[in-house]
This record gives structure tokens, sequence and C-alpha cells, in this order.
């Protein structure tokens, strides 16, 4: 993640600020950090996610976020832009600016991200109750990485090969390699297109 834009500045205060702004910003222990924009391949993985878990769902109490929806961490006094979240907890429903309890997060890595989303970020969503999985996709490589919250409170590594489905306990959906790919498929040196 990128130097703060602002520094020192209460959650209230960055909302009222954040209202204002054409970009999206996120907002962690007083520091606003200014969101990159993202490529088409990461658009489209996201998109692609996002549908199948909306189709997946239909129905039931559960509702799928994209990237437009702030998640509120409040114990890291913290409000992120996740790349797709679910949410079945009815309390979330009454939330109209942001949501509180995922129990699905993914983000879809890219360059000046990763490192932010495999630690710090990662770290924040940790703290979350409520998340049972978080899911990294890497649109160059095409890999899969679920970390799940086991009974025991620790966080278990699971990775899928390209045959293999995603499956995503925390909404009992599984997702296909070419599903989450579609349009988008990684190249086979892992270089971007």
């Amino acid at each position: 993640m990128a130097s703060p834009l602002i520094s020192r500045i209460s959650g209230d205060e960055y909302l009222a600020w954040e209202a204002e702004q054409a970009d999206k910003h996120e907002f962690m222990a007083g520091e606003i950090f200014a969101m990159v924009g993202a490529s088409d391949r990461h658009v489209t993985i996201c998109l692609n996610l996002a549908a199948a878990l909306r189709s997946g769902l239909r129905g039931g109490p559960c509702r799928t976020y994209i990237a437009d929806m702030k998640l509120r961490v409040e114990a890291v006094d913290a409000w992120f832009y996740p790349d797709v979240m679910v949410t079945c907890d009815p309390a979330d429903r009454e939330r109209d600016l942001d949501k509180a309890a995922p129990l699905l997060i993914v983000e879809v890595l890219s360059p000046g991200t990763e490192a932010f989303d495999r630690g710090a970020k990662f770290a924040a969503y940790r703290r979350l109750e409520s998340l049972k999985e978080y899911l990294l996709v890497d649109p160059d490589s095409g890999r899969l990485e679920l970390y799940r919250r086991a009974s025991d409170g620790h966080w278990v590594l699971h990775t899928f090969d390209d045959d293999q489905p995603v499956e995503l306990a925390s909404v009992e959906l599984k997702l296909s390699h070419a599903t989450i790919f579609e349009d988008a498929e990684p190249t086979p040196s892992g270089t971007t297109r």
C-alpha cells in the first residue's frame, strides 16, 4: 500500500470526507489511502466471482457485494473496499453505506496491493469474528489461495489446481477455475497480457 494521503483523521471525518470524493479511499487507524485503478482482467475476475456468488446465493439470506461497498472493521478502526464480499448477517441489511459481518471476502491481487492484501489487510480481516474464508486470486498466474478459519481459530491455507473447483464452505458453493477466469484467462507464463 502507498503512503497515506491524509494522516491523523478520525473515522467520522474520513466518512464525511469520503462522501464528497470522486475516487475511493480506504481508511485505517487515522490514515487515508487512495485506491488505485484496476486492470481489465482484475475487474472481469471480480465480476465473474460476484455474479457466480450472487447466482448461487439467490433466494437466501446472504448478499454479495462488490468493490463499491465499504467494509467496517471496528477492531482496527478501518474501512476497506474488498473486491467481493458476502454477508448473511441480518444487521448488515440495515447498514446502507457499509457492512460489518462478512463471512467471505475475496481480493483479486495486483502488483501494487498484493503485499497489503496478504499482510496488514488480512491481519485486519482476521479480527472480524464473522469471517470464515478469505480467497486470494492471482490474475496473472491463475493461482487461487483460500484461507479458511478452522474450529480452533487458526487459519488454514487451501490451494486448488486448475481442474479443481474452489470449495467455499462458508457459502456452500463450488466455483470452477473456468468460471472465475472466464474472459480473463491467465497467460501461460504468468505475465500480464
